[in-house]
């Protein structure tokens, strides 16, 4: 079982937190008001009541134990800078650190952070993709461009085989899963046949998804 800490209880980390309990991991939470911490409280191994950008605090949480921390502190940058920093000085194995703009991502990296997010900047993203196109339904960013997307089989690859298209070569992403009603078939193999029902997960870059779904 893994164990987390979340420093900042506003939205992010609420909905942060929840998700990680449903994967049933251990999680410690961490916010300078008290109010912040109270219905989260049947989900989490430990809260805490805390100023963490203050050193010696952060040292009695015993930082290393952690599997990953997240930073997720909202309204002040500083604050959040000052804790990702602390946070690698006492031995964290990979902090995560929320930031809302670039220049922001810039300097967490700089000072240790092992990656930033963007929860709004993500999201909107999400909903431009799928809004934009009838052929997508959905995306999650990677860094590097890349990206995992449900998208539709095309016309002209009904009938054929992920074989048959040279598929990997011909559109330069690979598909995940198909999707067909509430059913889905991971890793298909190379004799997999096409089918107008169902939707596609693929991972590739964006302006090779957008060629083979527009095109």
């Amino acid at each position: 079982m893994k164990s987390f800490l979340i420093i900042g209880m506003g939205t992010f980390g609420h909905h942060l937190c929840r998700e990680l309990a449903k994967q049933k991991c251990e999680i410690m939470v961490a916010d300078a008001k008290s109010e912040m911490l109270e219905d989260v409280l049947p989900l989490v191994v430990s809260a805490k009541i805390a100023d963490c950008a203050n050193a010696e605090v952060l040292k009695t949480f015993d930082i290393p134990s952690f599997d990953a921390c997240f930073v997720c502190i909202g309204g002040n940058f500083q604050y959040s800078l000052e804790i990702t920093s602390l946070l690698k000085e006492l031995g964290a194995k990979k902090v995560f650190s929320k930031a809302d703009e670039d220049i922001q991502a810039k300097f967490l990296l700089r000072i240790g952070a092992d990656e930033v997010i963007y929860p709004e900047q993500d999201a909107a993203a999400r909903i431009a993709v799928s809004e934009s196109s009838d052929s997508i339904f959905d995306c999650i960013p990677l860094s590097g461009g890349y990206g995992i997307y449900e998208i539709t089989p095309q016309p002209k690859w009904l009938g054929k085989t992920i074989r048959e298209l040279d598929f990997r070569n011909a559109y330069r992403m690979n598909i995940l899963a198909s999707k067909q009603g509430g059913s889905l078939n991971a890793m298909p193999g190379i004799d997999y046949v096409f089918k107008a029902d169902e939707h596609l997960i693929v991972m590739g870059k964006m302006e090779d998804i957008w060629k083979a779904v527009e095109h």
